[in-house]
């Protein structure tokens, strides 16, 4: 068991795209949109689009959606070009904090990143000053109400690729590496085991615990960056409490 996810933060991750449906899939839209352009409208050919509609079909994007995404981004010559960009830096009590976004002016949305590091005691810095601190892997959560078993869940994706398993009081949870992700993620559905969430992540070899004013600052930089409207992705190695 590698212990290193922090239950916490997926449910509170989760409450927030529950709460805000229709600006993440505008977000997911945007993702897909961007596979399509780099690798093609076939996610059997195009292994970023296939991860990124496995993503979209977690979070509960209706199929329909995801199709029209594809298809508009496909038969689209000139359509909106965005740049991916990742920005790195410090939050509060030295939190290391990493952002990934799509977006169709660099000065903008590094404007509006740089002015919530600031307002809430973090700092930005410069590529590669914290991404040293994660591994990028597939995290797929199965809810325990499923109707899966947890010795056949684990045999299922450990034989597919899988490189760790977790289960916590309401998930499971599935690690897998980045070239593996898919596989297991076909397995699953395969079996017509329905999974919670299922997404490529950074994730931190190490936490950080915070008390008090540091923490209430991390919980607002982290809240006004994902309402960026470019940002993609938050991610850090702050560990919060259960009751945050």
């Amino acid at each position: 068991m590698s212990g290193h996810s922090k239950w916490a933060t997926i449910k509170r991750k989760k409450g927030a795209i529950d709460a805000q449906k229709g600006k993440i899939f505008t977000k997911l839209g945007r993702e897909l949109a961007v596979a399509v352009k780099q690798g093609g409208a076939d996610p059997q050919a195009n292994s970023r689009l296939k991860d990124a509609i496995a993503k979209a079909k977690s979070q509960n994007m209706p199929g329909d959606n995801i199709e029209r995404c594809i298809k508009k981004a496909a038969g689209e010559q000139d359509g909106d070009n965005y740049d991916e960009i990742v920005y790195e830096g410090y939050g509060p009590g030295g939190v290391a904090v990493i952002v990934e976004a799509l977006t169709d002016n660099k000065n903008r949305t590094a404007g509006d990143v740089r002015h919530f590091f600031d307002k809430c005691g973090g700092n930005l810095g410069a590529n590669g000053c914290v991404s040293w601190m994660f591994d990028k892997k597939g995290v797929i959560l199965v809810e325990k109400s499923a109707s899966v078993k947890e010795d056949e869940l684990m045999m299922i994706v450990l034989e597919t690729g899988a490189e760790d398993f977790d289960v916590d009081d309401e998930y499971y949870e599935v690690v897998t590496e980045p070239q593996n992700f898919t596989g297991v993620i076909d397995e699953l559905d395969k079996n017509g085991i329905q999974y919670e969430s299922a997404e490529i992540q950074m994730i931190p070899q190490n936490y950080l615990k915070l008390e008090g004013k540091d923490a209430e600052k991390m919980e607002l930089l982290i809240e006004k960056l994902e309402d960026l409207d470019d940002v993609q992705n938050v991610y850090h190695n702050w560990e919060q409490d259960e009751e945050d």
